[in-house]
């Protein structure tokens, strides 16, 4: 590779970290497996409003970690707004 092409890494160091810039973000197939349900479960709920929103980046769908905790918590929720109609 020639120094033209490597331009954009110049000043960052293996200390250099996005973190502290940027929210961690999953792919489909790491929220899956954390979540212990097939990939194919996640992009099901997505069309009808249950599941987490995200965005693209290139073919990927990404999902931010915040999106994801608000959207366990809207969940647990639901959860227990039916599990109290159904007490009723």
């Amino acid at each position: 590779m020639s120094s033209k092409s490597l331009a954009h890494l110049v000043g960052m160091t293996s200390e250099t970290s996005l973190s502290a810039d940027f929210e961690s973000i999953l792919s489909i197939s790491d929220l899956a497996a954390s979540l212990g349900v097939p990939i194919q479960t996640i992009y099901d709920l997505r069309p009808h409003g249950r599941g987490p929103h995200g965005f693209r980046i290139g073919r990927e769908l990404k999902i931010r970690t915040s999106e994801v905790d608000a959207w366990l918590r809207r969940l647990e929720n639901d959860d227990e707004r039916r599990t109290r109609a159904g007490r009723v």
